[in-house]
């Protein structure tokens, strides 16, 4: 007799350990512990999302015939973790064989090696590259830019290829992309699941254990099996992905899923495969309903973006979301836990995570992470937040996402130059600015908009490092540029307002 482990982000029947198992006289196991649910302090929709679909999949699991050892958090035998409940259930049905497939995290895959059983730790090959392959294509390469890698999963899948061609004849379109959003009330978001005897008793059990979490729990509306994950994605595809790539980087003020398909949690958890997911964005293509730049958009984030990052976690080590190439040593703020603060754009952002458990990219990029790098915050705190809040986070994708391409902390392996902007970017891109307390288009002064000042203090108190970037070089002329007494003032402003956040007070 063999123990089959299942975490909470592998709820698929293709799952490696599973089919390496036989369900005639394996045992799977599964369990809601409290390590997994509070070594970051997660929203309370992220916990009842994982335990709910947990339940759900082990039914699943109990009906094609496997039986399934389940351990609810609130079982008086729980052992409170994933090598705890191994032990126990080793010593239960005295077996010392486990399989597993690899987690997504090194803090777990350590964990399972350095226990006293014997298991074997099977590849997670529901990722379209493997670590091998990952390997193969970063080997001598001087830089690892996702563009390159994106055209070779283009080639492999065949997606989106005319022969050996990218269909249209560009691997990207971006430049299509970037367009701001208007009010639409009949625009459509995401479907939203009903709630279940299920669902319900995980939300009665996540209030009374994480009800002080940051997050609001309910309403709770995320799908929770296969089939309402299956119909999230259809929905998107008949619904948003037409004009997705014309407005996936625009932010509105009421509005937070726009034309996003929010089907990144259950890619994550394992309810959606990456290939059929593009198959199915690409035959809306193939059948006129979507247009190229839309479909190449959305293909590209899953076969390029979310392979590439999941590439760099596991190839650059444990030791990956701690690094601080910067030396950003500030605090991270109270508002990004829910304080006031007269930034609309950061309360917008900061607002909609804390009710929805999500923000699209954009937001998590160019506004709470746009600020965080401006403002020199730690980079381990801002990882540990941006995996905390999310429905989505997992380290293997959070970690590159945060500590690569937001805050520059990894030294430039993911991004060529930090993702930072002043107010114009945000004001382009969004109506946040038309109500905030500060004006984006002030340089200087007591209302200027603190993005402005911040932009500015950020390059400087960094010249060293990136005055010969050849896409930053621009920004450096354009602040010599300046008169020195409004160079000066924009950089005292900045350290007014870094003080002023330091203390506590509002800003």
């Amino acid at each position: 007799m063999t123990l089959v482990l299942l975490l909470g982000d592998q709820l698929s029947d293709g799952l490696s350990a599973l089919q390496t198992a036989d369900p005639a006289q394996d045992i799977v196991v599964m369990a809601e512990v409290a390590d997994e649910a509070s070594y970051v302090p997660h929203h309370p929709k992220k916990i009842a999302f994982t335990f709910a679909a947990m339940r759900k999949f082990a039914s699943h699991l109990r009906d094609k015939g496997w039986r399934v050892a389940y351990t609810a958090l609130d079982d008086p035998q729980n052992a409170g973790s994933i090598p705890g409940e191994l032990l126990r259930r080793a010593e239960e049905f005295a077996t010392s064989q486990v399989i597993a497939t690899q987690p997504g995290e090194w803090r777990l895959i350590s964990a399972l090696e350095e226990m006293p059983l014997d298991i074997s730790i099977q590849p997670d090959d529901r990722f379209l590259c493997s670590h091998k392959e990952f390997a193969g294509w970063a080997e001598g390469r001087k830089v690892l830019r996702m563009e390159y890698f994106y055209r070779e999963m283009r080639r492999k899948t065949g997606l989106l290829m005319d022969g050996d061609k990218p269909e249209g004849g560009k691997w990207n379109y971006d430049h299509d992309n970037r367009k701001p959003a208007s009010a639409d009330l009949f625009r459509k978001g995401p479907p939203q699941a009903r709630g279940d005897d299920v669902v319900e008793a995980v939300l009665d059990l996540v209030e009374d254990r994480f009800g002080d979490n940051f997050g609001v729990l309910r309403p709770f509306h995320f799908q929770t099996d296969r089939a309402g994950a299956l119909r999230a994605l259809d929905h998107f595809i008949d619904h948003a992905l037409p004009d997705f790539g014309a407005y996936q980087d625009a932010m509105l003020e009421g509005d937070p899923y726009l034309y996003h398909a929010v089907i990144g949690l259950y890619l994550n958890a394992g309810l959606l495969a990456p290939l059929e997911v593009c198959e199915k964005a690409e035959k809306a293509y193939h059948d006129g309903h979507a247009p190229l730049n839309s479909v190449e958009g959305f293909i590209r984030q899953i076969i390029g973006w979310r392979e590439y990052i999941r590439g760099i976690y596991f190839r650059e080590g444990p030791d990956y979301p701690r690094r601080n190439a910067l030396n950003h040593q500030r605090k991270l703020p109270a508002f990004y836990w829910g304080a006031k603060t007269h930034m609309n754009c950061m309360a917008q952002a900061i607002g909609q995570t804390r009710d929805l458990a999500y923000a699209h990219h954009i937001q998590r990029l160019m506004v709470t992470g746009n600020f965080a790098l401006l403002a020199g915050i730690n980079p381990a705190h801002v990882h540990e937040w941006y995996l905390a809040v999310y429905a989505d986070a997992y380290e293997w994708v959070e970690a590159p996402n945060t500590v690569g391409m937001s805050q520059f902390a990894d030294g430039g392996i993911v991004a060529s130059k930090p993702y930072v902007s002043s107010g114009a970017y945000i004001d382009r891109m969004s109506d946040y600015c038309g109500n905030c307390h500060y004006k984006v288009r002030d340089k200087t002064g007591d209302r200027a908009c603190p993005f402005n000042l911040l932009y500015w203090h950020f390059l400087i108190r960094h010249r060293d490092r990136f005055q010969g970037n050849p896409r930053m070089a621009q920004m450096y002329r354009t602040f010599d540029r300046m008169d020195a007494a409004r160079r000066d003032q924009v950089l005292a402003d900045a350290e007014d307002f870094l003080q002023r956040m330091a203390r506590g007070d509002l800003v």
